[in-house]
């Protein structure tokens, strides 16, 4: 498993204030080292993940 893997695996995920409250649009970001934000649907955690610089 490669650094950044694990780092994604171990991060705390923070559901967005953009989310809807309704549930449906729900997106969550994560804090990263180096200063990248990781992107992911709440609704599918396993699922893909976007890291941003």
């Amino acid at each position: 498993m490669d650094e950044m893997t694990r780092e994604l695996q171990d991060t705390t995920w923070h559901k967005s204030s953009r989310s809807g409250p309704g549930g449906g649009n729900c997106v969550e970001v994560a804090l990263l080292s180096g200063g990248h934000r990781g992107v992911r649907d709440s609704k599918d955690p396993a699922g893909p993940i976007l890291v941003f610089a």
